[in-house]
């Protein structure tokens, strides 16, 4: 099995910075890619960023310039440095991640999910 552990939510006021970080523990043999997605209040689920194992990173546009996802292999960690927040980025912040385990089959994990408040 394997877990995803996130931390770093929490309240900000706009224009402010939080870094979110998710660590995947258990029976991993290699991991494709890990990344974030988020939810917020009546809207659909939407991809932010990812990163694969080679490095490779991909944004959504409306936090281009603004979010920056990196990654630790070595402890099998991923993190997403946010900055100059606004009141739309308000949302649940879920870690995902694509990962081999030693039997040979490739399964996506899910966090539980972090909350992101941006408000004054």
């Amino acid at each position: 099995q394997v877990q995803l552990v996130e931390s770093g939510g929490g309240l900000v006021q706009p224009g402010g910075s939080l870094v979110l970080s998710c660590a995947a523990s258990g029976s991993i043999s290699s991991i494709n890619v890990m990344g974030w997605y988020r939810r917020a209040p009546g809207k659909q689920r939407e991809l932010v960023a990812t990163l694969t194992g080679g490095g490779t990173t991909t944004y959504t546009d409306s936090v281009k310039g603004r979010f920056t996802i990196s990654g630790d292999n070595a402890k099998n960690m991923v993190f997403l440095q946010m900055n100059s927040l606004k009141p739309e980025d308000t949302a649940v912040y879920h870690c995902v991640a694509d990962i081999w385990g030693y039997s040979g089959s490739l399964y996506r994990y899910w966090g539980q999910g972090t909350q992101v408040t941006v408000s004054s």
